[in-house]
């Protein structure tokens, strides 16, 4: 059984989209501040050219957590 665990981080574009990033493995203990401050340097150092502009604003941050059972792999061959 695997464990996929990432970290969502969603912005707002300045045409009116949404952009979302995510990272694998996050540390444990993550905190609200220390998204914020990434988020905050993405969008100062305009890291990101996305269709719908440039990254504006901080929209919402999720972390995932599934586990995940692999019950058949195909033969190879």
């Amino acid at each position: 059984m695997a464990n996929t665990r990432y970290v969502r981080l969603t912005f707002a574009t300045t045409g009116g989209k949404t952009f979302g990033i995510n990272v694998p493995d996050p540390i444990e203990g993550l905190t609200k501040a220390q998204c914020e401050a990434v988020m905050d340097t993405v969008i100062e150092r305009n890291i990101f050219l996305t269709s719908s502009g440039e990254l504006q604003l901080m929209r919402d941050v999720k972390v995932y957590d599934n586990n995940v059972e692999d019950l058949y792999d195909p033969p190879e061959g």
